[in-house]
């Protein structure tokens, strides 16, 4: 596993004596969007700290592995370098500055990238989320659930990242923001961004990317082109809640059964 673009190879997290990740292995070519699948507590959001470098702030240690972007190594690098070396993580809930302007957020947002970009960054985003740039004053708190969705996604390409790191972008939002949230990230990777997406809508999730894993408590167990994934019979059934046909047609016979009333 190698080439440009991201890659992580044999990665094993633990909080203290909990293993959370074991062995994984992944890799963002240049240019994709790639999305893990997986259910609650399967590892999913560790996989996503552990190679933006917060892994620590919520208590877990790399215990062994790598992480390399282009070829260079990522894991020992502090958060902040990370983020120069070109990744940037939007965390699941958002976390905008609820107090701060929405400006204020977007500049905290370019701090750890080039100040000649900033200007051509700022633009971007604006182009990407015109409410923004309407809101530009506002304090972020303020905002829709929605809104401060685009806000974070915003504020971390504000660093101008190769690699963008999705937490659960749609969660909580409703439907229609939910697609518009999926429209961005798929205008944002035809922009040239590669993108690493965790989401609960696997059937969206499924339609973004090019390639999918499924992660089961800490291990991959699933991989390949997200189209193969999306139309196995696991994937169905596990994450886009589709029954196995026999299945259905079981249930339709005990439903067109006539039941013999019980008496007591």
């Amino acid at each position: 596993m190698g080439g440009s673009g991201l890659v992580v190879r044999e990665l094993s997290v633990g909080y203290g004596p909990v293993r959370a990740l074991r062995r994984v292995s992944l890799q963002v070519p240049e240019g994709s969007v790639v999305t893990v699948l997986g259910s609650n507590g399967a590892g999913k959001s560790t996989l996503l700290r552990a190679i933006s470098r917060t892994l620590s702030f919520h208590g877990g240690t790399v215990t062994e592995g790598e992480v390399r972007l282009d070829d260079r190594r990522l894991d020992g690098l502090a958060p902040d370098r990370v983020v120069a070396a070109g990744v940037s993580h939007v965390p699941e809930g958002r976390q905008v500055f609820s107090r701060m302007t929405v400006a204020d957020n977007l500049r905290a947002g370019s701090l750890g990238g080039c100040r000649a970009g900033r200007p051509k960054a700022l633009a971007r985003v604006h182009e990407l989320f015109p409410v923004l740039a309407e809101r530009a004053q506002q304090r972020a708190g303020l905002l829709s659930g929605g809104e401060q969705q685009m806000l974070a996604v915003a504020r971390a390409l504000m660093a101008v990242p190769k690699v963008l790191l999705l937490d659960e972008p749609s969660l909580g939002l409703a439907p229609l923001m939910a697609q518009r949230i999926a429209d961005t990230v798929r205008e944002i990777n035809e922009q040239g961004t590669s993108v690493l997406l965790v989401e609960q809508n696997a059937a969206l999730a499924l339609r973004l990317a090019t390639r999918a894993y499924v992660l089961e408590v800490g291990e991959v167990t699933l991989s390949g082109p997200a189209a193969e994934l999306a139309a196995s019979d696991e994937v169905r059934r596990r994450y886009l809640g589709v029954v196995y046909e026999d299945a259905a047609a079981d249930a339709d016979q005990v439903v067109g059964r006539t039941l013999t009333p019980w008496k007591g």
